[in-house]
């Protein structure tokens, strides 16, 4: 029987707070069919890219970044909240639906020309995504942002509209695995 991964994935009413649904995907990656199944689907779209390095953000961009990057045979980049990092880092502020966040990689994280490919859990307003491109990009440490995979997309809030019309965040494309309407 083959592995259903929406059924994997649990809603979470109001968490982090009030009105938001969060999708809990913990127990996907308990079921270790699901979370193989789910890697490979990830990185399929990349296989032929040539990565060089991927990146994923902190929490569960770390959970599939490395096994993508496993998978691809690249290497991985943490980025990470202020202060988490212990060597010398490069910053990039991005806005929230209220107030604003940072992340953070080492300086030397990417070389220039460097293929990086963005990987997180979920894409909602894309202002990780964004933060994190605009950081490894041209702009930032001078990687070329291959893409972009992500696990769930939830596509009501019009992530990849926002992401197409950011100021210093390099156009890339984006692969979705689930994408809740």
């Amino acid at each position: 029987m083959p592995v259903s991964l929406t059924a994997l994935i649990r809603d979470v009413p109001d968490f982090p707070k009030p009105g938001i649904v969060f999708k809990d995907v913990t127990p996907l990656l308990a079921d270790a069919a699901a979370l193989s199944l789910a890697v490979e689907l990830m990185a399929n779209p990349y296989r032929h890219e040539k990565i060089d390095i991927v990146a994923g953000p902190e929490s569960r961009g770390f959970i599939f970044g490395t096994a993508i990057a496993r998978t691809l045979n690249a290497g991985f980049v943490p980025v990470r909240k202020p202060g988490k990092l212990p060597y010398r880092t490069r910053s990039v502020e991005y806005a929230l639906e209220y107030g604003t966040d940072t992340l953070q990689v080492h300086e030397d994280a990417v070389k220039p020309g460097m293929r990086v490919l963005l990987v997180d859990d979920l894409l909602a307003t894309g202002g990780t995504l964004g933060a994190a491109a605009e950081l490894l990009g041209p702009s930032g440490l001078g990687g070329h942002i291959v893409g972009a995979s992500v696990l769930i997309e939830l596509t009501p809030l019009g992530a990849r509209d926002r992401l197409a019309r950011s100021k210093g965040v390099p156009k890339f494309p984006i692969s979705a695995l689930i994408k809740y309407d």
